[in-house]
């Protein structure tokens, strides 16, 4: 009998975390057993290789500043597992969350027995426990982030109002595919009859997926830089600013500060998705709440600032189209400054690739790392990374992060940048890090 907060973490972290078994079948089943909630659940749908947290992080500052309630569904977690489920940003309680794995824990006993190929996987316990508990919170609207792909992803068994897809890039190759046609195929699954969808700006491949399902699905199609568009404005300080048109709409000198081109797109089909909710919902749009909302939009890991005085950022930037945004927004915002970049990735991931791309840079400083990682995934070797890089190019290699970060502070001038990035999981370490060494 799970009794604690520890106890049901370790009952969820303990399940199988894939199934080769292309269906959302045992999904299904799962949730009858628990009462259908997700048929209770009034939300947007988001998917996209990258960008999808921060979309989530926008549409729920655009919503809360109309006044709305609003449940959030995100992953991974930067900081703790209560993060994935939260309403108005605030993570779901310990005691709630115990509660429902007490709830769900049966069931999944249940299924383990009667089922051929056996019960729910990690995600969809994660998955069922977000259903469950939004169905039973008075929220008007929930923001659910795919985990994976979209077409079989767990989180596709409920009709949102809006379905969202950020971008479509290379990852998770074995999974969903080898071209980009292949994954904006399993993207685009999320598309629903007649639901709405927005999507922010695809390679043409990718594209064209997009256009034939949802013509296919009769669901109306919104793509940014055709249906809606913006203009980047000059920056003032640790924010984008950007005008935006379309739906109907113009807003001018909007400011988020999240950093980066690629953060403009992802507000803007953060806005598009919002506009279209908002005409669906037949409920008026006041400019003051788009300017409001869209400004106080914070997303842990996003260029984030750990520290001042010397100036430390983290970047989730975990997969090759994420560096190439991440490396375009170094090159436009810190072209003047010495940035050393405190490199980890997965083993999974396209490292090869990802040091290609930063070694382009000539004011990145490259120092290569490691980390503890996830107990289920291997973090790349530094001395691998090193082998990798383009040749008469050397780099530091450090058997732990933490040495190179001494190392480079002892040596930095007060204008330099020190960036670690590499893995959503690596800066989740870091930041974990800093805020037990400022406690």
């Amino acid at each position: 009998m799970i009794q604690d907060y520890d106890q049901a973490l370790a009952f969820i972290h303990g399940r199988t975390k894939f199934k080769k078994i292309p269906t959302l079948d045992r999904m299904r089943r799962f949730l009858k057993e628990l009462g259908d909630p997700q048929l209770k659940v009034h939300g947007i749908h988001v998917a996209g290789t990258n960008g999808k947290g921060s979309t989530v992080a926008d549409l729920r500052d655009l919503l809360m500043a109309d006044g709305l309630t609003v449940g959030t569904f995100t992953s991974p977690f930067i900081t703790r597992f209560n993060e994935r489920i939260s309403v108005d940003g605030i993570p779901i309680s310990d005691v709630d969350l115990v509660a429902l794995v007490q709830q769900i824990e049966p069931v999944v006993a249940k299924l383990d027995a009667e089922l051929p190929t056996g019960g729910p996987t990690e995600f969809e316990i994660i998955t069922a426990m977000m259903f469950t508990y939004f169905a039973t919170q008075p929220i008007d609207v929930a923001v659910i982030e795919v985990g994976l792909g979209g077409l079989y992803d767990s989180t596709n068994v409920f009709t949102p109002q809006v379905s969202v897809i950020t971008t479509i890039g290379y990852d998770h190759m074995q999974i969903l595919g080898r071209t980009l046609t292949a994954i904006a195929t399993q993207k685009a699954g999320i598309i629903k009859p007649n639901v709405p969808v927005v999507v922010g700006k695809l390679p043409a491949e990718a594209q064209a997926v997009m256009v034939a399902t949802a013509k296919d699905q009769q669901a109306p199609l919104l793509t940014l830089g055709a249906d809606f568009t913006t203009k980047l404005l000059p920056p003032k300080g640790w924010q984008e600013r950007f005008n935006f048109d379309g739906i109907s709409q113009h807003f001018k000198d909007l400011t988020t500060p999240l950093l980066g081109d690629y953060q403009v797109d992802n507000a803007a089909v953060a806005i598009a998705a919002y506009l279209t909710y908002h005409q669906l919902q037949a409920t008026p749009i006041q400019a003051r709440d788009v300017r409001q909302g869209l400004a106080q939009t914070q997303w842990p890991g996003r260029l984030e600032r750990l520290n001042d005085e010397p100036l430390i950022v983290i970047d989730g930037a975990h997969n090759e189209p994420a560096m190439t945004e991440l490396a375009a927004t170094l090159k436009q915002r810190f072209g003047q400054q010495t940035v050393y970049l405190i490199l980890a990735v997965l083993a999974d991931k396209q490292h090869a690739q990802m040091i290609q791309t930063l070694a382009k840079l000539p004011n990145v400083r490259l120092l290569l790392t490691r980390f503890a990682g996830p107990n289920t995934r291997q973090v790349t070797a530094p001395d691998t990374l090193e082998a990798e890089l383009p040749a008469g190019m050397s780099a530091p290699v450090f058997d732990d992060w933490q040495s190179a970060l001494v190392q480079v502070t002892s040596e930095m001038s007060s204008d330099d940048i020190i960036l670690l990035t590499g893995s959503l999981y690596f800066i989740s370490d870091v930041r974990a890090y800093f805020k037990t060494e400022t406690d």
